[in-house]
């Protein structure tokens, strides 16, 4: 049950210093540059009292004081998103090299009853490399947040400290936290001496303690094979806790032990049993889409495969039937705040809300308070490109359409307020800075926001710190003092209707065809790849395939082995292409020049092409080029191409696919023979032959910087419909067509909810 907070012993003593300071037509609150009321007060107590005649500040002195002796440690506020934006909400972000010389700050200062729902579906870096290895959620995010929430009164209080001794604990837990190596450690001395972390100088039982984490994680079988990774420490002690809990015999760990292992660390550390949760146990990744119809797998693609294209959608695939905690129902459930975390638009928040059970969660409370923290800036890759312009300005209402378009029934019951920094507080010589590094704010416009039905409320929650050394940051401490004033006059607040009325439906959870996590992934590759190649070549292909998650093990299905050909004796014709590389259907073998082999971005085009020219097996059992003449002069070309008949084909596509696919790349069947495609090619037009355009597709899907010949093909899709001649009209609708056949028929994302 929620607690009932209204009569806290200053509550009516804001409600009177508030009713002095309105009383006038020209009343103190007239002296504050805000617009609204909870803007204004907002702005009293994070600039103070502004000067103007005695009379009218006395009154806004009393209701600072007021305001700031709210008492807000029983409230139970729950926080959801991601990292570094959680992290920073909930008690300053962890992963900087200052957080340690202050870390107390941010909602766990104001409000120590403080809880964060984290999203698991991180796969790049350090936890990208742990999912190689072992079948677990997403763990760097829940590592950062862990350090952001460890509270001084809880060090104080379990360990018998000083404040002074506190605080130095916390430093040398976060140099051991934020350690990074490249190289397998040792033994645990050697990672001690990297981190600077005098564990001897640490508590006896947090020292004890840890020091056996440690050993675990060079004992432990399933561990052990991790520590010749590049980590950061941190996330292998977060999985050490885990799999403490978990049996020997098992690879996988329980529900209860990624649990009762969190719940384990945070107290350990003094963040607090059950201060941080993640949104659910059960592994999962995202599914991006974008506005041309593209799909592709993993949270990292997101900013490190830049489309061009702006992200309309995404979908959360788990491994299995996911599991929500019920820890994270309860939290929700009893909160009395909610605060949704600034973070990437579409891999922080929207992910959390994906898990059965929590969106639900959120909207059956109708009690909390609830607030959306707005972002800073435009992301690359996420933000930076809006779907239907791609000309104008990101706005806040673009992102909270974005957060009701992708959320399962949308945003309504899950925030009334947006809080944000205001771009007037900010000087424009440093947002100048940020432009010429390409770095654009997101900006509100007011009306359309609360046409939306919410209620924006701009603030000074910058760093003013930060801000000297001309950066822009949330700042941990404003923004909690944000949250108290907006939570002590929320009755004062213009709101939205925050309960759910009707009933939600949300879709049944999208489960991965073959349920297997990235690790079980990753290893049946490597027994693919025992077939003929030099140990580069494994080794760079295992790379592609770990970065490139839609490619399917049954694409391999086709290739005997790999095999580098020097320049010299490379004796391919080049004159329709400069592809170095193509898979021979007589021997099964793909086949790459050398020299572009040790390009590393050339190389990567050049297995893709293979690889997706494989697919076409040997489909082909005669194909050519005849010239076409008239009155002696050359006027065309007729390519020429007969199928091997289907009995016969070693071939990824059935006879009905494939035929889509070559009318796709215009092809004409013949009336009288199926098996006989033929087009016919003007006498200056450029010809990409099926087989080689079926590689630079593939390879442009997976990652349109690889092919950039196939971009400039599919630069048409990003043209209005309407402003287009019936001819390109008919290119357009051939190019959306053949995104889709390689969205539907060569990655196999099946699922309606994919159709736009």
């Amino acid at each position: 049950m929620t607690k009932n907070l209204t009569n806290l012993p200053t509550a009516d003593a804001v409600l009177t210093s508030l009713q002095k300071a309105t009383a006038a037509r020209f009343g103190p609150l007239d002296l504050l540059p805000r617009r609204t009321l909870v803007e204004k007060l907002i702005e009293l107590v994070l600039s103070g009292i502004p000067e103007g005649q005695e009379a009218m500040i006395a009154p806004l002195e009393e209701l600072a004081t007021v305001l700031n002796e709210q008492d807000t440690s029983e409230l139970n506020v729950v926080v959801l998103g991601g990292g570094s934006g959680l992290s920073n909400v909930v008690g300053g972000d962890s992963n900087g090299n200052g957080w340690a010389q202050a870390p107390f700050a941010g909602l766990k200062d104001l409000f120590p009853k403080t809880k964060a729902i984290v999203c698991v579906t991180d796969d790049g870096g350090s936890t990208g490399e742990l999912l190689k290895d072992l079948p677990i959620i997403g763990l760097g995010d829940i590592r950062h947040v862990l350090l952001s929430s460890i509270q001084k009164a809880n060090l104080v209080r379990i360990y018998n400290l000083t404040e002074a001794k506190a605080a130095k604990v916390v430093r040398c837990l976060h140099r051991l936290f934020t350690l990074r190596f490249q190289s397998r450690p040792e033994d645990i001395s050697d990672l001690l001496a990297e981190s600077g972390c005098a564990l001897p100088d640490l508590p006896k039982p947090l020292f004890e303690k840890l020091t056996t984490l440690l050993e675990f994680l060079f004992e432990d079988s399933r561990l052990s094979k991790t520590l010749g990774r590049p980590h950061c420490l941190g996330n292998l002690l977060v999985a050490a806790t885990i799999y403490k809990l978990t049996p020997a015999d098992e690879n996988k760990p329980p529900d209860a032990a990624v649990l009762e292992g969190l719940k384990w660390l945070a107290a350990l550390i003094g963040a607090g049993e059950g201060s941080v949760l993640p949104c659910t146990t059960t592994p999962a990744h995202l599914n991006l889409l974008y506005g041309n119809g593209v799909l592709v797998t993993g949270e990292n693609k997101s900013e490190g495969g830049h489309r061009n294209a702006a992200i309309d959608r995404v979908f959360v695939e788990f491994s299995e039937e996911p599991h929500v905690p019920q820890e994270v129902v309860d939290a929700l459930t009893e909160a009395d705040i909610i605060i949704f975390a600034p973070g990437s638009l579409y891999t922080s928040i929207i992910p959390v809300l994906h898990v059965p059970g929590v969106a639900e969660a959120v909207r059956a409370n109708g009690q909390a308070l609830k607030i959306l923290v707005a972002n800073l800036w435009v992301q690359k890759g996420e933000t930076d490109l809006i779907w239907n312009d791609i000309r104008r300005r990101f706005h806040v209402s673009d992102m909270i359409k974005a957060y009701d378009r992708n959320i399962p029934g949308g945003i309504k019951g899950l925030f009334a307020q947006v809080l944000l920094l205001g771009l007037r507080d900010i000087p424009g010589s440093i947002l100048q800075s940020y432009a010429v590094e390409s770095k654009m704010p997101i900006f509100l416009d007011r009306g359309q926001v609360w046409q939306l039905g919410l209620m924006p409320m701009e603030a000074k929650i910058f760093s003013e710190t930060a801000l000297q050394r001309r950066m822009v940051q949330h700042d941990p401490a404003a923004l909690a003092k944000a949250v108290k004033v907006i939570w002590s006059v929320r009755d004062h607040a213009i709101r939205a209707d925050v309960s759910a009325s009707e009933n939600f439906a949300s879709p049944p959870p999208l489960i991965c065809r073959d349920r297997q996590t990235p690790d079980q992934r990753i290893r049946r590759f490597e027994e693919l790849l025992q077939i003929p190649m030099v140990g580069s070549v494994r080794t760079a292909l295992l790379e592609i395939f770990w970065r490139h998650w839609d490619i399917r093990h049954d694409h391999f299905a086709n290739v005997r082995g790999v095999e580098l050909v020097s320049a010299s004796a490379w004796d391919r014709c080049q004159q329709w292409d400069k592809v170095y590389s193509f898979f021979d259907p007589h021997d099964g073998m793909i086949r790459i020049r050398e020299d572009v082999f040790h390009d590393q971005r050339k190389q990567e085009v050049a297995l893709l092409v293979a690889l997706g020219q494989s697919l076409l097996g040997n489909y082909a059992e005669e194909k050519g080029i005849r010239v076409v003449e008239d009155a002696g002069h050359d006027v065309g070309r007729i390519y020429r191409l007969v199928l091997r008949d289907e009995s016969q084909r070693t071939c990824f596509f059935d006879d009905s696919e494939l035929a889509t696919y070559l009318s796709l790349v215009r092809m004409k069947q013949a009336d009288h023979n199926p098996l006989l495609y033929s087009r016919l090619i003007n006498g200056e037009e450029g010809f990409t032959p099926p087989g080689v355009l079926m590689g630079l597709i593939y390879a442009w899907y997976l990652d349109n910087r690889l092919a950039a010949h196939i971009e400039y093909k599919m630069a048409i899709t990003r043209i209005p419909g309407s402003s287009l001649v019936p001819e390109q009209m008919k290119m357009l609708n051939r190019r959306r067509q053949m995104i889709r056949f390689f969205r539907k028929v060569v990655f196999r994302h099946e699922s309606s909810r994919y159709e736009r």
